[in-house]
């Protein structure tokens, strides 16, 4: 169950996958692991004693939001006794927001996706403004952005590895293993989102350094996988969907980060959650062999 909630960060029920990520998390940084393993456990517990599905429970749908709560309480406050009750605090109301969110979103058939995480970390960061100051917001670059064979690849891994809060280029390819256990299609979608982050974000112009180490790209990693390869039925007319809203997630990545470091606080996965439920919404409405007829489910 807890591996299946690690896993379901990346929209998989697969424990094989949730085991390798797991393992991504530990080769990243032992704290990350230990943090997103308490954070799952600690939002899934609250889950089932609260009452929540069973079904919801196996797959794992209850673990996701709060390992990455987890994850993101270490990152910003770093490890000590105070951040563990913390963490384990902050995952369990991580249960109670999404049963609220899925419960509102559920009327218009959308998915919660990682929206309770995003909430819960984004009042945590607002109300305890302890970690390191956030830096200023680059400027953009003259026209197309190059960068080196070595900042490609470690653009290419980072922008998987980040969906963890990762930034070691194995770790990234050990998640990447983790979607090719659970899902060829899975995998090939982040592959393509990773890509397509990259070239979007190049010829945007903004700054090498910051789309190396994958912050303009996760995003449109997870937007691949949510709507090329989980919710929607793949055709060709989906696929370049999938495609457009990638590379929509970039810009909107780009702004959304400059905006919450302005604040003091952090984009997070709200680009991924806001894009994928704007492209989600509008599918029906488009005359499109499988957009049309594709649901969240």
């Amino acid at each position: 169950m807890q591996l299946r909630g690690i896993a379901q960060v990346a929209l998989s029920a697969s424990p094989w996958a949730g085991l390798l990520f797991t393992a991504a998390l530990f080769a990243g940084e032992w704290r990350i692991g230990v943090y997103g393993l308490l954070g799952a456990a600690a939002s899934t517990a609250a889950a089932a004693v609260l009452g929540a599905d069973r079904e919801g429970l196996g797959k794992g749908l209850e673990g996701y939001c709060g390992c990455l709560t987890g994850i993101a309480v270490v990152v910003r406050l770093g490890a000590s006794w105070q951040t563990v009750l913390l963490a384990v605090g902050a995952a369990a109301i991580c249960s109670v927001v999404g049963a609220a969110v899925g419960r509102l979103l559920g009327r218009f058939g959308l998915p919660a996706l990682t929206a309770p995480f995003c909430l819960v970390a984004g009042v945590l960061v607002i109300a305890l403004p302890t970690g390191a100051p956030a830096p200023a917001t680059p400027a953009l670059r003259d026209g197309f952005t190059t960068l080196t064979a070595a900042e490609l690849g470690q653009a290419f891994c980072d922008n998987i590895g980040q969906v963890f809060f990762l930034g070691r280029w194995y770790a990234g390819l050990i998640l990447l293993a983790g979607l090719l256990v659970a899902s060829r299609k899975a995998a090939v979608a982040a592959v393509c989102g990773s890509g397509l982050a990259i070239l979007t974000a190049c010829v945007l112009g903004l700054p090498a350094d910051r789309i190396s180490v994958g912050l303009y790209g996760y995003n449109a990693v997870l937007v691949a996988i949510a709507l090329g390869a989980t919710f929607l039925p793949l055709t060709p007319w989906t696929a370049g969907y999938a495609v457009a809203a990638a590379v929509a997630s970039v810009p909107f990545t780009a702004a959304w980060a400059a905006f919450a470091r302005s604040h003091g606080g952090s984009a997070f996965t709200w680009p991924f959650v806001v894009t994928t439920w704007l492209f989600l919404a509008a599918a029906p409405a488009l005359d499109r062999p499988g957009i049309s007829s594709g649901k969240a489910t």
